[in-house]
């Protein structure tokens, strides 16, 4: 089957979905939902078709006219102008129509588990973990999503050992997937007297939000622990065992969740972090043969590659995937530039897909 053969058959589908749609369903409505679905995915795609194939029609009929030898000179130039803009405009259509065709990634539309964690660096670490998690933060305000913290361990002089938030919203692990890696900060901490540049890490994980038919997780498979939540400093958050911690026996994935006073509340928490990580595993074991074969992939997921430094001397921010220098460090911390970075990964990503699907 041909490229033409193939755009044929998804017109083809979504002339049977409309007929489907308009037709009896006896009042199945998970059927009209699952039609609807399809129809709404496949809409832009054959839209997009049709008006490659209409401007492939005009380039056509243009060329027709150029070379009829009974039209006069003026209608001759005239449509070898408009045929020149015409196949000026084709490129750009062909792109949108391929950047359509791309296999889709399944978790884009969901919301995210965003885990910051203090690497190498001790304090100046934990420091810029926190910067790290508040910029995340201010990033899901601007862009109108829910930043709901789960789990803060800080340490007490403003860093965070560990932060655990759910941020909710339209396509937020489409725009975040690309920020799990070590990010390394380079700046001279308050504390050093000498001016000297310390280099310290923090990592960042993005999951997407698992839900229950996503992952199937039996209950003989999950060791429960509940036991006194601790504070900073060992004091008690509170005086009943509360915290809770799952162990999911098969994988060996441990979560921990003493926030909420309510054990009730700690353990819902935990088992969506769970779900979560899980969910993250199988698709990173699903993607690894595919991963292999990509020409100049954005990232690899691994948790402990170097992917972006932030150096506050200079004022620049690095992303060493791509190769992009920002001289915006100040307006990426704030979450104003982060969407800049966030864009050039995306492109690269979709140019390294287009690449191996014109391959194809």
């Amino acid at each position: 089957m041909n490229f033409d053969d193939k755009l044929d058959v998804l017109v083809a589908r979504r002339d049977e979905l409309t007929q489907l749609m308009s037709g009896e369903h006896g009042g199945d409505a998970d059927e009209f939902v699952s039609l609807s679905k399809e129809y709404a995915e496949l809409t832009p795609v054959v839209e997009c078709i049709e008006d490659l194939r209409a401007l492939q029609n005009e380039i056509a009929d243009l060329g027709g006219m150029v070379a009829d030898p009974e039209s006069d000179s003026e209608m001759r130039s005239l449509a070898e102008e408009e045929m020149r803009e015409a196949r000026d405009r084709l490129p750009e259509i062909e792109k949108r129509l391929q950047l359509l065709l791309l296999p889709k990634d399944s978790a884009d539309e969901k919301n995210a588990i965003l885990e910051v964690r203090a690497g190498t660096g001790g304090d100046e670490a934990a420091l810029f973990a926190a910067d790290l998690f508040r910029m995340y933060q201010r990033y899901a305000e601007r862009r109108g999503w829910r930043f709901e913290t789960m789990q803060l361990s800080d340490t007490g002089i403003g860093g965070l050992k560990e932060a655990i938030a759910e941020i909710t919203g339209k396509g937020v692990f489409a725009r975040l997937k690309f920020e799990s890696g070590v990010h390394r900060v380079q700046r001279i901490p308050e504390t050093e007297s000498g001016g000297r540049i310390h280099t310290s890490a923090a990592t960042v994980a993005v999951l997407p939000e698992a839900e229950e038919v996503d992952v199937v997780i039996e209950d003989k498979d999950l060791r429960i622990d509940t036991y006194r939540s601790q504070g900073a400093g060992g004091q008690h958050v509170n005086t009943t065992d509360s915290a809770v911690r799952i162990t999911h026996l098969p994988t060996g994935v441990v979560v921990t969740q003493q926030d909420e006073k309510s054990q009730h509340k700690n353990r819902a928490r935990a088992m969506k972090v769970l779900r979560s990580r899980i969910y993250d595993a199988q698709r990173a074991a699903v993607d690894a043969d595919r991963a292999q074969t990509r020409k100049g992939q954005v990232g690899s997921g691994d948790r402990s590659e170097r992917i972006r430094t932030y150096n506050f001397p200079q004022g620049r921010v690095t992303d060493h995937r791509i190769g992009l220098t920002m001289h915006k460090l100040d307006r990426v911390m704030e979450g104003e530039a982060l969407d800049e970075l966030v864009d050039a990964l995306t492109s690269e990503d979709q140019a390294s897909q287009l690449a191996e699907f014109s391959e194809k």
